[in-house]
């Protein structure tokens, strides 16, 4: 999980590092938009999540069976 800095200094929190089907990462980025009233996509097998989760994130990815991810 890491935060970069986009155009016009927005931040991006992107999280990878998952080895399930390319629908299942879509259904979970929706989940995680959700969750966190943000926008998003997934890239190459990249969740990428408007502004900085790093906080709430990893107690998201828990609920959803994930235990450690990059």
């Amino acid at each position: 999980m890491d935060v970069e800095e986009r155009r016009y200094g927005k931040a991006v929190t992107t999280v990878s590092g998952f080895d399930v089907p390319e629908s299942t990462t879509e259904s979970l980025a929706s989940s995680l938009k959700s969750s966190l009233a943000t926008g998003g996509t997934v890239d190459d097998d990249t969740i990428e999540l408007q502004g900085d989760h790093r906080d709430r994130l990893p107690e998201l990815l828990q609920e959803h069976g994930y235990d450690s991810v990059s």
